[in-house]
């Protein structure tokens, strides 16, 4: 999940050990089979959706659990979870170059009891999905230690591992492809991925760069063995073009930008301009082509007077409006002039330009009933009047009916199948009532039942009443087209508390049908 990677990562800015020499994974190159048209998957696989892309009908979702495909708007969909070509990776990035579909994948491993992410590559369709070409996570020899750039010979720190080097943002000028990597700094392929360049962007003291400078600074992100310098720059996060030869890149210290396809850059930081971005940590940018704006997600970095936000600017970087203050925007969708901030406490909407914004309210399907539990957002995109939003906990389609956030929502849950009528589960299982909500999955056999859920500790003790008598089923709280159904808890007592560590049960009582029993581990 590319958001669960960046957190992971936010806590090892200021790690002096970001390098220390693993060995990556076996890469192998694979095709996948064919696809039919009519895809059988009621659902993507996963519900964390870090990234997406819609074009029309046809939508691209990323998360935990793999890439999923629509191409009719979301009425089935197409899981690649588990093929030959995916495996069991997570989605970092997705990027469309004019119908190519670029996918960028990563996994975590456990090191000395750590868990850190590591990238496994790229893979691109030109065929919607029919067949694959995989390319090896980009790293460098041992002895890539010089960049040549203009008059100058740069030392570069050679990243030879995919530990903590993953991609997580793709981007296209004609004939290239970049990508924002945090170990790996800014790389570009001139020909589909079959080798890789490193970029040379501003260190951290300098506001610019070009060819005919005279530099001498160390192209790495932490001090070491190889060099002492720290720069900040060199930790890339999002990518951008804005046309053929205008890119924006955001980093660790700002945002980058070139007018000449990525030879020569300017840096816009928190304080190196009067009208100013909020943050230096770039962790999105984002271009809306209806109004010419750059819009950036924003985060304190290091600096004290830097503060969370989201910073667009409609002169190319000149001046920068601040907006949402002390929010952690993840992302943006346009639909014309109206722009989507996809955020930790809802997604924001504005007609105005930023002047005033409108948060969704719960979120809750039309058909079925079942809300989202969720606030926190990840990534979004439109097509006409419809709205997609992935969220940390199911992925979300909007038809809106003139003003903003008035229409029909439908939610998608991704769930495994249940094995009988009469099974259920719990999930996530463990589960922590501070940071998430328990689903119980069970089935009303198609039919429109009374319902009745209670949860008891491990002495079989009462604890709480989830439901009583609530009709489910048909189409209540349905979530598959298996006639699956879920409810919520929340970890708490009738009393309103959060219930302490240990092994819990629960009851679910069908109609007259023989109750249901099941497991919950909850670990705070």
């Amino acid at each position: 999940m590319r958001k669960l990677f960046l957190f992971i990562l936010i806590n090892l800015i200021l790690s002096g050990d970001l390098f220390a020499q693993y060995s990556p994974y076996n890469y192998t190159l694979q095709k996948d089979k064919k696809l039919n048209k009519a895809f059988n998957d009621f659902s993507p696989a996963g519900n964390d959706i870090s990234d997406m892309i819609v074009l029309g009908d046809t939508i691209w979702v990323g998360s935990g659990r793999g890439l999923s495909l629509s191409t009719d708007n979301g009425n089935s969909w197409k899981n690649f979870y588990g093929d030959q070509t995916f495996g069991s990776e997570n989605i970092s990035a997705i990027a469309d170059d004019h119908g190519t579909i670029w996918v960028a994948t990563a996994h975590s491993v456990d090191i000395n009891g750590q868990s850190l992410p590591e990238g496994s590559g790229l893979h691109y369709t030109t065929d919607n999905g029919l067949t694959w070409t995989s390319i090896p996570q980009p790293v460098d020899a041992q002895s890539d230690t010089i960049v040549t750039y203009g008059i100058n010979h740069l030392r570069a720190l050679p990243v030879t591992v995919a530990v903590q080097n993953l991609i997580y943002d793709i981007a296209f000028t004609p004939g290239t492809v970049w990508i924002a990597t945090f170990a790996g700094g800014l790389r570009k392929s001139n020909n589909m991925g079959k080798s890789w360049q490193r970029v040379v962007l501003p260190p951290d003291y300098l506001n610019s760069v070009k060819p005919s400078d005279t530099l001498n600074f160390c192209m790495q992100p932490v001090s070491g063995k190889f060099c002492n310098e720290n720069n900040l720059n060199y930790r890339v996060f999002s990518v951008i073009s804005t046309n053929d030869s205008t890119l924006y890149v955001g980093t660790a210290d700002g945002i980058n930008k070139s007018t000449d396809d990525g030879i020569s850059w300017v840096k816009f930081t928190h304080t190196n301009q009067d009208s100013s971005i909020s943050g230096n940590f770039i962790v999105a940018l984002a271009y809306n082509n209806s109004t010419n704006t750059v819009w950036s997600a924003s985060w304190q970095a290091e600096g004290s007077t830097e503060f969370n936000a989201a910073s667009f600017s409609s002169n190319g970087g000149k001046t920068w409006n601040i907006i949402l203050n002390d929010e952690k925007v993840h992302n943006f969708a346009f639909k014309g002039n109206q722009v989507i901030a996809l955020s930790d406490e809802g997604a924001f909407g504005t007609n105005d330009g930023g002047n005033s914004w409108i948060n969704t309210t719960s979120i809750v399907d039309g058909r079925t009933g079942l809300a989202l539990a969720t606030n926190v957002f990840y990534s979004g995109g439109t097509d006409n009047n419809t709205i997609w939003l992935g969220s940390d906990d199911g992925l979300v389609k909007f038809n809106e009916k003139g003003a903003m956030w008035f229409g029909d929502w439908q939610i998608y849950f991704a769930s495994k199948t249940l094995s009988s009528i009469g099974s259920s589960y719990a999930y996530p299982n463990p589960f922590s009532p501070k940071t998430e909500v328990l689903k119980i999955k069970y089935s009303t056999d198609g039919k429109s039942e009374p319902v009745t859920i209670r949860i008891f500790n491990f002495g079989m003790q009462y604890v709480r009443t989830i439901i009583q008598n609530a009709q489910r089923g048909n189409p209540t709280n349905v979530v598959d087209n298996s006639n699956g159904v879920i409810d919520y808890w929340n970890g708490k007592d009738d009393e309103g508390n959060i219930v302490p560590n240990g092994v819990y049960f629960y009851r679910i009582d069908v109609g007259s049908n023989k109750p249901i029993f099941g497991k919950i581990l909850v670990l705070q």
